[in-house]
């Protein structure tokens, strides 16, 4: 299971980071350098509401109405038996997430292709779950 920020070596430092990750100045940041369409998705509700996100963003409105109605209760049509929503409880899958992230925003902006992205996707997850020893 990934560390919380107040489980971290420097506990202090990971909650910076974390409050600036999030802030309107990282969207706004991240909104100049590359684009409104990679502004990591879920991150602020203020974000959803910005016209230039909703016009480089056409699948914001889906996305957020997923966050809004997701139950973590309920995660597949059919019932199973746990909890949550799009989660591995190993240390790597925030890294993952970002990753797979980056690259369909790479799709979205036109910088590579859907497959392109998928095999570099798959190609990083597996390379980090061998050497992390949970694929042989």
């Amino acid at each position: 299971m990934p560390l919380g920020w107040d489980e971290a070596k420097q506990p202090e430092a990971a909650q910076r980071f974390a409050e600036w990750a999030t802030s309107k100045d990282y969207i706004k940041l991240v909104a100049e350098d590359e684009g409104w369409a990679t502004v990591p998705p879920g991150t602020r509700k203020s974000t959803y509401d910005n016209p230039d996100y909703q016009k480089a963003a056409p699948f914001a409105p889906v996305t957020l109405t997923a966050l809004q109605t997701a139950d973590p209760t309920k995660p597949c049509i059919k019932p199973v038996p746990y909890t949550g929503i799009q989660f591995v409880g190993i240390p790597e899958f925030q890294s993952f997430g970002g990753l797979v992230g980056q690259n369909i925003s790479g799709v979205l902006a036109g910088k590579m292709s859907v497959d392109q992205a998928l095999k570099d996707s798959q190609a990083a997850v597996e390379r980090a779950v061998k050497q992390a020893g949970y694929q042989k």
